[in-house]
């Protein structure tokens, strides 16, 4: 698979999304390590997760424990793998995601996250979400200390427009290198972000590239001209989506969430998929 780089790190140019193994409908632990080993013997060197990947308060952290249990399972050479967390989202155990943006529950969070993934320093730490409760410079400052205090390597914002990405930028004195916004045929209202991201040379990261959870299925009947395409290089629609948003620029390195070994798989061999400018255009326009 091809590379491509975060900060100065050069991952998978198709990272794993680790949520669904964490989340509510999630599969048995077994079945979540196997599909994590899956994702990096495919080749998989980004493996993306959060704090907040959990059913509750109580288990806050899940996802970050179980990735940490998959690389210290895993017989590869788990130190080429880049683990982005983020903090800022809490569960409250009802089944809704809340904010928290205060910066000292962002440095906890940190904190709880470097015990949950067993590491010194993690190597990319993600803002999760902006609190409209607190200034935005000042949940991303959290950030900036978190760096100086190199309990962080790389910081990163997710769900963010573009006011916030330069802001964040200047707020870490221009060491923001990653932006983790929804952006999928279905919901392409981050364009803005991306290409705002690819004029400033740091790193787009897709959530939901198949439109959320439980809806790669269906992404042929929603978006035929996907499912055209794919019949026309004989690989499946969800991969030809995952080569579009490759095709949109080097920056964007995509994390489709898998929650079997298979899909994993399948998310990885897109990173070898080239489709034309013809195909690029008209999926586009789609």
């Amino acid at each position: 698979m091809h590379e491509r780089r975060i900060g100065d790190v050069w991952v998978s140019a198709i990272g794993l999304g680790e949520m669904p193994l964490s989340i509510e409908g999630r599969p048995s632990r077994q079945q979540a390590l196997r599909t994590i080993h899956a994702a990096l013997e495919a080749g998989m060197t980004l493996i993306d997760t959060a704090d907040a990947y959990c059913l509750n308060t109580g288990e806050h952290g899940h996802g970050e424990r179980l990735v940490a249990e998959a690389l210290a399972t895993w017989g590869g050479d788990a130190d080429g793998v880049l683990v982005a967390t983020k903090g800022g989202h809490l569960r409250p155990g009802d089944g809704s995601w809340q904010v928290g943006g205060r910066p000292e529950y962002l440095k906890q969070a940190c904190e709880d996250s470097l015990k949950a993934l067993g590491v010194e320093a993690i190597g990319l730490y993600q803002y999760h979400r902006p609190d409209p409760k607190v200034p935005y410079a000042e949940s991303v400052g959290a950030l900036a200390d978190l760096l100086d205090e190199g309990k962080i390597r790389m910081a990163g914002i997710s769900n963010a427009n573009v006011a916030q990405i330069d802001e964040a930028q200047r707020v870490l004195d221009d060491r923001l290198v990653s932006v983790q916004n929804e952006f999928s045929p279905d919901f392409r209202s981050s364009e803005g972000e991306l290409e705002h991201c690819r004029s400033l040379r740091v790193a787009f990261l897709p959530w939901s590239p198949f439109g959320g959870i439980g809806r790669a299925t269906s992404l042929p009947e929603r978006h035929p001209a996907f499912a055209e395409v794919a019949r026309a290089h004989e690989v499946t629609p969800q991969q030809v989506v995952l080569a579009w948003m490759l095709a949109r620029g080097d920056q964007v390195i995509p994390i489709p969430g898998s929650s079997r070994p298979e899909t994993a798989v399948s998310s990885a061999g897109a990173g070898d998929l080239m489709l034309t400018d013809d195909e690029v255009a008209r999926l586009d326009g789609s």
